[in-house]
């Protein structure tokens, strides 16, 4: 009889533990609702998704580009979004919003920022005192506030947000409008190409090393529902397997990675994207590296604005696979 129960009891242990296993490599039936902002945020997904409209991906994806981070973030509260890339800061701000109902799963985006100049002559941040600068709203704005302080110039400069959007911005510098702006790419080569006095007078990624002992600018990067990464962690695997392979192709191949760009929405020009990527410090990062490089961001801008990250650093439950 005990030999009986002994042998009963362990094949219910082999049951539950094929079971288990099964449960984590799980693999949703149905279409993953993947959704990117347009611009640079978006641009390391285009290779993906050509290679899934030619039915060469592992997983089914439900793609959507949108202008408005405020889409996104609704989406992925409300559960019509299961991964999405979006700026930094938005991704902390959903996660506070949502009592961790996100988790970063991969950075996708670098420094992206430059002061650009049309007739002004700027060669280091210190030659902004005293000046006018106009800054997109939001991240770009936050990122821009805490190099100033850093430099000992918070009040020692203008800061505008008169054109809070990029495109906006980079009109208003082609046109001769403003003098110094914070443009993000693909923007710069737009209002370069179309106005030969303006220049790119500093790297802000460069200007924010300086000041951060190595420690890098993180503007764009990737994030699930936590609820679905629970329930098909084998899913979110094979997506990040995906998308690192995406990242790269955008990098190693511009031209062939700036036709897909336009293909599917992601920016309208291709020769403009072909030009900028190299200077878009498109990237994967992921794991103990993106927690790091986050935290650091975080601390940053919870320290000059609270309000943009949603008034709390996110714990460690936000990391995904860290």
């Amino acid at each position: 009889m005990k030999k009986f129960l002994s042998l009963t009891l362990a094949i219910i242990l082999v049951i539950v533990s094929v079971l288990a296993l099964s449960s984590c490599g799980k693999k949703t039936d149905d279409a993953i609702k993947v959704t990117t902002l347009n611009g640079t945020t978006g641009f390391g997904m285009a290779p993906l998704m050509k290679d899934h409209s030619l039915g060469d991906t592992k997983n089914d994806y439900e793609f959507s580009v949108e202008s408005d981070p405020s889409v996104v973030t609704a989406g992925l509260i409300n559960g019509t979004i299961d991964i999405a890339a979006l700026p930094t800061n938005a991704a902390a701000n959903v996660y506070n919003k949502t009592n961790g109902g996100v988790q970063i799963i991969a950075i996708n985006t670098l420094g992206v920022l430059y002061v650009v100049t049309n007739g002004v002559e700027i060669n280091s941040i210190s030659d902004l005192e005293g000046k006018t600068i106009y800054c997109p709203a939001q991240n770009p704005l936050f990122i821009t506030k805490y190099i100033l302080e850093k430099n000992g110039l918070t009040g020692k400069v203008t800061v505008s947000t008169a054109y809070a959007k990029p495109d906006a911005l980079r009109d208003a510098v082609k046109a001769g409008a403003v003098e110094i702006a914070i443009l993000p790419e693909p923007m710069v080569t737009i209002a370069k190409s179309g106005n030969q006095n303006v220049k790119v007078a500093l790297d802000l990624t460069e200007e924010w090393n300086k000041i951060s002992d190595g420690k890098q600018l993180v503007q764009g990067c990737v994030v699930v529902r936590t609820e679905f990464a629970n329930e098909y962690p084998g899913s979110v695997k094979s997506f990040l397997k995906e998308y690192k392979k995406s990242i790269e192709a955008v990098n190693d191949d511009p031209e062939g990675s700036a036709s897909a760009i336009k293909e599917f929405g992601i920016f309208a020009n291709e020769n403009v994207a072909k030009n900028a990527i190299p200077k878009c410090n498109i990237a994967y990062m992921d794991g103990e590296d993106m927690k790091e490089a986050m935290q650091n961001f975080l601390e940053a801008m919870n320290s000059i604005a609270p309000e943009s990250i949603g008034k709390a650093i996110p714990g460690d439950d936000f990391y995904y696979g860290a």
